[in-house]
């Protein structure tokens, strides 16, 4: 039987108040954008021509309504999202610093993703998944915890390739001693890791880069890690091959919310195109348009050698960068087009 949806994502769906200048009175101007790692994932993956679902928890009030149309215009099934009366929407406020890095503040006590329970996941959109994706954020507190464990082991039962990234966010937890217990959990789980170098920093105590990602690949027998250093591009480690790839810096870029989702939602699609290719030549259907037959994670992965290693970060630190010129990231997800134009131009 052949899978309804190339990856489902279960985590946090949410609001990003992103600066927008000043008032004509001087005062601060935000820009309400849709956004929460998980989704912002799905809506690239859609962008890129690939069946996605959601399953999470916002507030049924204004923003939780909004967001829900959010994702049905993204392209994202949204037959998993439970709009909850008894709680907020949860909102995340973006102040972009001098440095270029980001400091948020989240409105999010008792917030509606935080309360998706067991009994709330849709079982069926897991188990007619290729991929299931999930994050740190929905680990924060009870009872989203149990319910994102639940839905990592509904998809291991059910063969899904298992993608994860840490995204931490100090704020939001009770310690880094929590943080790095749950994150251990996630690092065991999963079969594509997608970290950044502050994560890789404090997972492991590393400045070196590629070392703390080797040890945390080898330690949690990892296939794939994926790590992103903003303007210093991108790594991949896959057995035994590292392969690095600069990054596409951009004079336009003006914030860098939801980068590091467009990255992996590239990467995670180009995953799953060659995972396509490779089934379609084994089975002499060389040249077909669409070839797919019942997944298999098992060996979903065997094509990804050093060249579509490096093609594949290229591809993906291309999007990034163009995300990075836009407010926002759910709504501003370039497309196929947009990325290859964008390549072509920068590699002349």
């Amino acid at each position: 039987m052949v899978r309804q949806y190339d990856i489902t994502a279960i985590g946090e769906l949410l609001v990003d108040f992103t600066d927008s200048g000043l008032s004509g009175q001087g005062n601060k101007l935000l820009e309400a954008n849709p956004g929460g790692a998980p989704c912002n994932v799905l809506a690239m993956l859609n962008n890129l021509g690939f069946n996605t679902a959601f399953i999470g928890k916002v507030g049924d009030d204004m923003f939780g309504q909004i967001l829900r149309v959010n994702a049905v215009e993204a392209g994202i099934d949204v037959s998993g999202l439970i709009l909850d009366p008894d709680y907020n929407t949860t909102l995340a406020f973006v102040a972009n610093k001098a440095d270029g890095e980001r400091e948020f503040s989240f409105y999010r006590k008792e917030g509606a993703d935080l309360m998706l329970t067991t009994s709330d996941i849709k079982e069926s959109l897991i188990e007619q998944s290729k991929i299931l994706h999930f994050g740190s954020l929905s680990m924060t507190a009870e009872p989203a915890r149990e319910a994102t464990m639940y839905a990592v082991g509904k998809a291991e039962e059910a063969g899904c390739l298992i993608s994860y990234d840490p995204n931490y966010r100090p704020m939001l937890w009770d310690s880094e001693d929590d943080a790095r217990q749950m994150m251990d959990w996630g690092l065991k789980h999963c079969d594509v890791l997608k970290i950044s170098d502050d994560e890789i920093e404090f997972l492991t105590g590393l400045n070196d880069y590629e070392k703390g990602a080797r040890l945390l690949k080898d330690k949690y027998d990892i296939p794939i890690v994926l790590a992103t250093f903003g303007r210093n591009g991108s790594m991949a480690l896959r057995d035994d091959t590292c392969v690095s790839v600069p990054a596409f810096v951009n004079r336009r870029t003006i914030e860098a919310t939801g980068a590091g989702d467009t990255f992996l939602g590239c990467a995670l699609g180009y995953i799953l195109r060659m995972a396509g290719v490779a089934d379609a030549v084994a089975d002499g259907k060389k040249g077909m348009v669409g070839y797919t037959r019942e997944w298999d994670k098992t060996t979903a992965l065997e094509h990804m050698d050093e060249f579509h290693l490096s093609d594949m970060l290229t591809y993906s630190n291309a999007a990034a960068s163009i995300i990075t010129t836009r407010k926002g990231a759910m709504m501003s997800m370039p497309t196929r087009d947009e990325i290859t134009v964008f390549i072509i131009n920068h590699l002349e």
